[in-house]
């Protein structure tokens, strides 16, 4: 069917509307909770990279000078806070402690968390508790001080990282998969109700990646063999290809992509 004139035109003004700068966080201040190591610290580089002040709640003081020269080198401000997200209260003490420094917040990412592996009729109820409370229910108190927060400026964004298990059931680790389902439920209910308020909350979920956590796996040759043979790409993920899908859910360029929990995953569920 053939375009009127004034679809054509206004198709031309929207397109022209997109600009490059979409794509910087120039001014903005993230939160970025475990952003010490791993996957999380290379969150935390991806956004200073492209401007952000970063802001790094963690349980422990580990990798804290490293992050600190990666990001200052990089000409921006990181600040630290050495506490336990899972305790009663910690969210608003966080987002308290955030605005202090820095003034305002844009960005949250909920990246820490932790993982137990035993086959299931070996597991612990103190193990399923530890796991829960770290990866769902802090995601769940975080996001909410945060929105609030959000609401208050009619802007923010909210990045929950999920996982290849919140979509499958995996091997010998049921509360880490509950937990990551739960993780893409909750991206979808505050994507709900906070887009309202100009807040687009969405979920990154890693494939295999090259990290501590993943290291039992890569060196059990068979489980190694079998997740190499369903990753279309041919080779675990390295943390720096999750860095580029971070900063974009951060920044206007994302602003019309809400509640969605994207893998980042080198082709594995395709398979």
């Amino acid at each position: 069917m053939a375009q009127s004139s004034e679809e054509i035109k206004h198709n031309a003004e929207s397109l022209n509307k997109f600009k490059m700068d979409w794509y910087s966080l120039k001014g903005k201040v993230a939160i970025i909770t475990g952003g010490n190591t791993g996957l999380g610290q290379g969150y935390s580089v991806a956004m200073a990279e492209a401007g952000a002040d970063i802001f790094i709640p963690t349980f422990g003081q580990e990798g804290w000078d490293t992050t600190r020269d990666l990001i200052e080198s990089r000409g921006r401000r990181v600040e630290f806070m050495d506490v336990d997200l899972t305790k009663e209260g910690v969210a608003n003490e966080v987002v308290s402690k955030a605005l202090d420094l820095f003034g305002h917040i844009d960005i949250l990412v909920n990246n820490a968390g932790m993982i137990k592996r035993n086959p299931l009729l070996d597991s612990k109820d103190s193990d399923w508790d530890k796991v829960i409370a770290i990866n769902l229910s802090a995601v769940y108190h975080m996001s909410l001080a945060a929105s609030k927060e959000f609401a208050k400026q009619k802007s923010g964004k909210i990045i929950n990282i999920g996982s290849m298990l919140s979509f499958q059931g995996g091997k010998f680790i049921p509360s880490y998969t509950a937990a990551k389902h739960g993780v893409a439920g909750l991206t979808k209910a505050f994507a709900s109700e906070m887009a309202a308020f100009n807040v687009q909350v969405n979920a990154i979920a890693p494939g295999y990646i090259k990290t501590a956590n993943t290291a039992p796996i890569r060196a059990d040759k068979s489980r190694n063999d079998e997740i190499l043979g369903r990753i279309a790409a041919g080779h675990w993920g390295e943390p720096y290809e999750l860095m580029g899908i971070s900063v974009y859910l951060a920044g206007n360029a994302s602003n019309y992509v809400n509640g969605a929990v994207i893998p980042v995953d080198g082709g594995y569920l395709v398979r």
